[in-house]
Formats: C-alpha cells, sequence, structure tokens
C-alpha cells in the first residue's frame, strides 16, 4: 500500500482542495463536437419494478404491458415494457456525461421504438452529437442537439431519438456557483 499523496486530478474528477477532488457531472457548450460519439456506462437491466412503477405512475391499462393471457394469444409468452420505461432508461444513461448541468430540456423529437423490451432485457445508451451552438435567445446557454440511441444486451437498437437541451456555455461558472 502507498501513502504518497495523490498529485493528480484523477480522470472526471477536478481538484477542489488539498487530497479532495468532486465529479464532473454535465458538460458545457465547448465539451460538445458534432460527430462525437459518446457510449454510456453503466448498462441497466429492466426490472419487474420499473416496469410495474411505470404503469401505475402513468395508468397505462394497455393489456400489452400488464396481461400475460392477452399476450400469448397475440403469439408473445410475456408482457413487454412500456417504450416509456425503455425512453427513461436510455435518456436518464446519458444525463449524466451530456446534459447534467442542464437548465431545460428543449425536444424529443423522432423517438422510434423499433424493438420490445422485456423485464431481464440490459439497455445501454449511446449518444451522438449533431449540433452545438450558442442560443441566440439565451447567450449564457448553449444548444446541443444529439442522437440517443439504445440497444440490448443483444447490441439490437431498441430505440432512437434526438434530444435538445441547454447546456451553460461556461460549465466551470457554473460549477463554481452551485457546488457541482
Amino acid at each position: 500500500m502507498s501513502t504518497s499523496t495523490a498529485t493528480t486530478t484523477p480522470q472526471g474528477y477536478r481538484h477542489i482542495g488539498k487530497g479532495r477532488f468532486r465529479e464532473n457531472v454535465g458538460a458545457g457548450l465547448t465539451d460538445f463536437v458534432i460527430g462525437q460519439i459518446f457510449e454510456h456506462r453503466p448498462g441497466r437491466t429492466v426490472t419487474e419494478t420499473d416496469h410495474v412503477l411505470n404503469l401505475a405512475l402513468t395508468g397505462n391499462v394497455a393489456p400489452i404491458h400488464s396481461d400475460i393471457e392477452f399476450c400469448e394469444h397475440l403469439g408473445r409468452d410475456r408482457v413487454l415494457v412500456c417504450g416509456m420505461v425503455t425512453l427513461g432508461i436510455v435518456m436518464g444513461a446519458s444525463v449524466r456525461s451530456t446534459s447534467g448541468l442542464t437548465t431545460a430540456n428543449l425536444a424529443i423529437d423522432a423517438l422510434r421504438l423499433e424493438h420490445p423490451v422485456f423485464v431481464g432485457d440490459t439497455l445501454y445508451a449511446q449518444t451522438e452529437i449533431t449540433e452545438a451552438r450558442q442560443s441566440r435567445s439565451r447567450p449564457e446557454n448553449g444548444v446541443v442537439t444529439c442522437k440517443i440511441s439504445g440497444f440490448n444486451q443483444d447490441r439490437r437498437r431498441v430505440i432512437a431519438f434526438q434530444r435538445t437541451f441547454f447546456v451553460p456555455v461556461d460549465a466551470s461558472a457554473v460549477r463554481g456557483t452551485t457546488h457541482y
């Protein structure tokens, strides 16, 4: 075991005091380059609780999501996870490294549910930056647009959508003011 003091800041952190580091969350406008692709980790396994809570919170009564007998008559041996669960897990996986400092989500467009998701599937997210520019109406913010894709454990794409959100132009200033 080494007793030496670390002299470098670990990747993904910034130095805030003697021997003290704070994890970076989110990014600022200059951190985004069109064409960048971020693979987000860890993956997230969809649980029965995720599925049932979503049905209860949304009031979704579609039998394809809740009635195994109905599903069996359609040739399925299990219920489908609601697409909003898939969207939530995949979009949520992208937040820490992309929009963790956002002040507003502006749009979700071109949402496509491309392959069924079931309880027990593990989902992984990927973000491709398609636009990054300073906001004309709020110059302290940048507008970032990206294509987010979600893949299951078999690397099959299950969801794709475009997301647009604000990020600070000066991430360091926001981190300093908010202690992030």
